[in-house]
């Protein structure tokens, strides 16, 4: 019996945007290290090396969570900063403002 394809679409959202599941998987692992759930990524991680993901693509879906994790970390410490009346330091969130690899900046 062939094995049904799963995938995920965003909720409320068009019924044409799907993800497959691995790429479900990835945005899940780097969701939950942005989001400090090690019981999650351990699931999730679990998960995507059933479905055949490499260590090398979950190491990058790490990567992108440690990435918004960093950008959230810095926005907060900037609110918190100016909600107590104090000089905000002026950087983009995730990097600072620096260009990435590709000349852009790392955030957009």
């Amino acid at each position: 019996m062939k094995e049904e394809k799963k995938t995920s679409k965003p909720a409320g959202k068009d019924d044409s945007i799907v993800f497959d599941a691995r790429t479900a998987e990835l945005v899940a692992i780097g969701a939950s290290v942005a989001g400090h759930c090690q019981p999650c990524l351990a699931h999730h991680i679990a998960k995507a090396r059933e479905l055949g993901i490499d260590d090398e693509h979950i190491r990058a879906a790490i990567d992108v969570g440690h990435t918004v994790e960093k950008g959230a970390m810095l926005s907060m410490r900037e609110f918190a900063e100016s909600a107590t009346g104090a000089s905000p330091k002026q950087t983009s969130a995730c990097c600072g403002g620096a260009p990435s690899k590709g000349g852009g900046k790392c955030c957009g």
